[in-house]
């Protein structure tokens, strides 16, 4: 793991495509996502090709997102999807901490056009990288790739995309898909 410092504050903002206060069909349970504006990946047939430019989106506070999700008792978890979520990772890895704060029950779940592997060699020279890998409980890694998509997988659109176990690929210093579980 990766000495981190906190580099932002809990009143901070993301730049988003949008939010969705209940979803079944973004990670396991009924989850809160918030779409990150801005990706730099741009995969040939993104499901969500509006999230690409930087420069859309509106601003979002954090503190919003947790008075939103606190009048959900059923949620399980928060989802943060794209966009890319790592080009906004201090803010993103606050949020994921202040969501763990208000309910340890909550987990979260990253989906990120980079590979675990990528995300773990930027983010020893990325601290903010770092901080939001070591809040995330379920990462969805690697781009979406056309030729490989299926309808038929559990909460990824290619088949290249892995569900990684965070929490026990920390553990065992290898990486651990959910399924292997």
């Amino acid at each position: 793991m990766v000495k981190t410092i906190r580099t932002i504050a809990p009143s901070a903002t993301l730049q988003v495509a949008g939010v969705i206060p209940e979803s079944i069909v973004d990670g396991p349970g009924i989850r809160y996502v918030v779409f990150a504006q801005g990706c730099r990946h741009r995969c040939p047939g993104c499901h969500n090709p509006q999230t690409q430019p930087f420069d859309g989106g509106s601003v979002l506070k954090i503190g919003s997102v947790l008075r939103d999700m606190k009048k959900n008792p059923l949620l399980d978890g928060i989802t943060f999807s794209g966009g890319e979520p790592f080009e906004q990772a201090a803010a993103f890895a606050e949020l994921a901490r202040q969501v763990k704060k208000q309910n340890k029950d909550w987990n979260v779940l990253v989906y990120s056009g980079y590979t675990y592997e990528e995300l773990f060699r930027r983010a020893a020279v990325h601290p903010d990288w770092s901080s939001l890998l070591n809040a995330v409980d379920i990462l969805v890694d690697g781009p979406f790739v056309q030729e490989k998509k299926s309808y038929e997988l559990l909460f990824r659109g290619s088949s290249n995309q892995r569900i990684i176990d965070m929490k026990s690929t920390r553990h065992s210093g290898r990486v651990v898909l959910a399924e292997e579980r």
